[in-house]
């Protein structure tokens, strides 16, 4: 089945999910790209041979489009959000859920209420290496995890700050883990779960003209015992890979990049190979390919074609998020901070 759908935003984000269009064009149809920005619409059209609309109701009201992808700033999710589901549509949806707590649950319960899909842009677990990774864990491979680090220790240049708004509580919500280690805190996630308790430090470098974290440094416990680490920031030249580190009773894994190696007690060796580069953790935060946010996309087809939920629901985005606000109530109050036990299950 070939579905039409439609997309709303056409800033930076736009770039791999209309090359990911371009690459199932047997399995998707677009409708219409739309931006408020008349330069964007036409940008948008003559960079990728799309075509465009000249208002959002385009989109929504045309009953043959079946799902919007929705790309556009933080701030304006729970109100597009809601109008896609009055119009009875799918939504793919960039990451985060919302600029806020309460817009994040917002999106999700009103797309639950009306029956709809929804699908979110957290590529980072469709990469081979973090879905060989992830098996090594369910198989037992490196015994019970022990301790792990999250590390994003990115830049980001004055261009990117430039765009009014970003960086800014207004309109993203947050800095550093919302905007950029999200993606990696997500992953992580899907690997170790939630953690019980969080401590932590955030404070603004004051490098650039934001109001969000840009520096963070926490600690997190579980249940199980195992203690982890989180060090994330986007004031560290020239940018480097993001990593995720476990060591368990069995062995020990790095995962940087997209580049896996695991040492295990027995003398194996794994390799995954992959590349080991920043894949948009340096100046250019566009310096990757299309090809995980092409699985995304995938996935998000299927899961219509088939009545089930996409891998990255949603409701399963929903854990990152109380991650990222226990980490900036820990900072902020100075306390540790216990997350949902509904969620920890």
């Amino acid at each position: 089945m070939r579905r039409r759908v439609g997309v709303i935003g056409l800033g930076m984000a736009a770039t791999p999910h209309a090359q990911s269009l371009s690459d199932l064009s047997g399995r998707v149809e677009v409708a219409g790209g739309y931006s408020p920005s008349a330069d964007r619409r036409a940008a948008f059209a003559a960079r990728f041979g799309l075509p465009v609309v000249e208002r959002a109701e385009d989109l929504l009201d045309d009953p043959t489009v079946s799902a919007i992808l929705l790309l556009t700033p933080p701030d304006t999710h729970a109100a597009l959000v809601a109008r896609c589901a009055e119009a009875g549509k799918h939504v793919l949806l960039e990451k985060p859920l919302d600029a806020t707590p309460d817009g994040a649950h917002a999106v999700v319960d009103v797309m639950e209420r009306a029956g709809l899909t929804l699908g979110v842009v957290l590529q980072h677990r469709f990469r081979a290496s973090a879905e060989k990774l992830a098996a090594l864990l369910r198989d037992g491979a490196l015994g019970a995890p022990l301790s792990a680090a999250v590390v994003v220790r990115w830049w980001r240049d004055a261009a990117y700050y430039a765009q009014p708004g970003r960086g800014m509580k207004s309109r993203d919500g947050g800095g550093v883990l919302l905007t950029q280690a999200i993606h990696t805190l997500d992953l992580f996630v899907s690997l170790l779960g939630l953690p019980r308790d969080v401590v932590g430090f955030a404070r603004t470098s004051g490098l650039r003209p934001i109001d969000t974290e840009d520096v963070v440094a926490a600690a997190l416990r579980y249940d199980t015992g195992l203690l982890a680490t989180v060090d994330a920031t986007t004031t560290a030249f020239p940018g480097f890979p993001e990593r995720i580190e476990i060591a368990g009773t069995a062995g020990s894994a790095v995962l940087s990049g997209d580049r896996l190696e695991v040492r295990l007690h027995s003398g194996a060796v794994i390799d995954a190979g992959g590349t080991d580069g920043t894949l948009g953790g340096g100046a250019d935060p566009m310096a990757f390919s299309n090809q995980h946010h092409r699985a995304v996309l995938a996935d998000f087809l299927d899961a219509l074609d088939a009545g089930r939920p996409p891998r990255v629901s949603g409701r399963e985005a929903l854990k990152v998020h109380a991650l990222i606000d226990a980490l900036l109530r820990a900072a902020e109050t100075g306390a540790p901070t216990t997350l949902p036990k509904d969620l920890l299950s």
